[in-house]
C-alpha cells in the first residue's frame, strides 16, 4: 500500500506532465496561428476590402443573377467587368491627375518657376494668426526661392511624404482591383459562404446570438459602405472629373480632399465654390466657358443630395465620428484602401460592442427583483 507521501509525489508529477503537455500545445497552436498570420498579414487588407464589396453588391448581383437564368457565376463576373470600367479608367485618370500635380509641384520649388500670388489685405485682418499668416504668404510672394530655402527641411520632408503618396496610389490602386475579382469570386459562391460565416458567428457567439450578429455585420457593412463610402468615393469621382474637363490644376488632389471631406460627411461646397470663384476670377476661362464648368462643378458637388436617400435609406446606426475616426486610422496605415476598410470595420465593431453592452443579464432581472421587493413590502 502506498503512503501519503508516495501518493502526493506521483499526483505532482502526472500533474507536472499534464501542465508541460497542455503548455507545449498551446505554443505549437500559438507558433501555428503566428505563422498563418505573418504569411496572410500582406494580404490582409485585401481581402477585407473584398469581402466589404462582396457584402455590399451581393443584393445587385442577385438582382442581375435573376435575370440571366439564375447563373451566380455570369452574374458576378458582369458586375466585375462594370464595375472596372465605370470605376477604374476614372480612378487612373484622377491618380495620373494627382501625381503629375504633386510632380509639377516639386519640380516648381526645386527649380524655382513657382510663383505665388499677393495675400489679399482681409488676411491681416484675421483675429490672432492674421498678420503671421500675412507675413509669410508676403515673404513666400516676394522672394519664394528664399523662403524655399529657409523651409528646406520641412519642405524636404512635405515633398518625400507627397511622393510616396502618390506612389501608394498606383499600389492601392493595383489592390482594389485584385479585391474586385476576389469579390466577385466570392459573390458566385455566396451560397455555400453565407451558411459557413454565420457557423462562425455562432462558434464565437453561440448559437442564439450567431444568426444575429451576422444579420447585424452585414447590415452596417452594407449601410456604411454603400451610404458613406459609396457616396464620397461617387461624389470625388465625379468631382474629380469635372475639375479635369475644366483643366483645373491639382485636379488629383482635389478630388482626394473631396473624398475625405465625403467621408467626414462635410459639405462638398468647401472645394468645389472655392475652385468655381478661382476660375471667374482668374481670367484664363471665357464667359461661356466659365458658367457651363460652374454648372457642371456645382451639379458634381450636389450629387450626394440625390444619393444619400437612394443609397442610405435605412441609415447608419454607428456615429458618425466613429466612422470619421476608423477612415483616418485605415488611411493611416494602409492608405487610401484602408481608409475604406477602417470604416468599416469600426462601424461594425461598435455595432457589436453597443449590443454586447445593452445585453446585461443584470439589467434584465432587476426589474424581478424590484418587484419582488415590492411584493415583500
Amino acid at each position: 500500500m502506498n503512503t501519503p507521501q508516495e501518493i502526493d509525489h506521483a499526483l505532482e508529477e502526472r500533474l507536472s506532465r499534464r501542465l508541460l503537455d497542455t503548455l507545449i500545445r498551446a505554443g505549437l497552436v500559438f507558433a501555428l496561428v503566428w505563422l498563418c498570420f505573418h504569411f496572410f498579414a500582406p494580404f490582409l487588407t485585401m481581402m477585407l476590402w473584398a469581402l466589404i464589396l462582396a457584402v455590399t453588391l451581393y443584393p445587385l448581383q442577385q438582382k442581375l443573377a435573376k435575370r440571366v437564368g439564375g447563373r451566380q457565376g455570369r452574374a458576378a463576373t458582369l458586375i466585375v467587368v462594370l464595375g472596372l470600367g465605370l470605376i477604374v479608367t476614372p480612378t487612373v485618370m484622377l491618380s495620373s491627375s494627382f501625381g503629375d500635380s504633386v510632380h509639377e509641384l516639386i519640380n516648381g520649388v526645386n527649380d524655382n518657376t513657382l510663383s505665388l500670388p499677393a495675400p489679399p489685405a482681409s488676411i491681416a485682418a484675421l483675429p490672432i494668426v492674421g498678420k503671421k499668416v500675412h507675413a509669410t504668404w508676403s515673404q513666400a510672394h516676394n522672394d519664394l526661392p528664399a523662403f524655399v530655402r529657409s523651409m528646406q527641411p520641412k519642405v524636404s520632408e512635405l515633398s518625400s511624404k507627397a511622393l510616396s503618396i502618390v506612389a501608394s496610389l498606383g499600389g492601392g490602386l493595383l489592390k482594389f482591383l485584385f479585391s474586385f475579382i476576389i469579390a466577385g469570386i466570392m459573390m458566385a459562391y455566396a451560397e455555400a459562404g453565407a451558411p459557413a460565416m454565420q457557423t462562425i458567428f455562432e462558434r464565437v457567439a453561440g448559437i442564439a446570438r450567431g444568426a444575429e450578429f451576422t444579420q447585424l455585420t452585414t447590415s452596417t457593412v452594407r449601410a456604411v459602405a454603400s451610404g458613406v463610402i459609396g457616396i464620397a468615393c461617387i461624389q470625388a469621382l465625379l468631382i474629380g472629373i469635372s475639375l479635369i474637363i475644366a483643366n483645373v490644376p491639382f485636379a488629383g488632389a482635389l478630388a482626394l480632399v473631396t473624398l475625405m471631406l465625403g467621408v467626414a460627411q462635410v459639405p462638398a461646397a468647401i472645394v468645389t465654390l472655392p475652385v468655381i470663384g478661382w476660375m471667374w476670377t482668374s481670367g484664363d476661362y471665357a464667359t461661356t466657358p466659365a458658367i457651363a464648368y460652374s454648372v457642371l462643378i456645382l451639379i458634381a458637388g450636389s450629387v450626394d443630395n440625390v444619393l444619400k436617400p437612394l443609397m442610405l435609406g435605412r441609415g447608419v446606426d454607428a456615429p458618425m465620428p466613429v466612422i470619421l475616426l476608423g477612415a483616418l486610422g485605415g488611411m493611416a496605415t494602409d492608405g487610401i484602401l484602408g481608409m475604406f476598410v477602417g470604416a468599416a470595420a469600426l462601424a461594425v465593431g461598435y455595432q457589436i460592442f453597443m449590443r454586447w453592452v445593452d445585453d446585461n443579464p443584470e439589467r434584465a432581472r432587476q426589474p424581478t427583483a424590484s418587484h419582488s421587493v415590492s411584493m415583500t413590502l
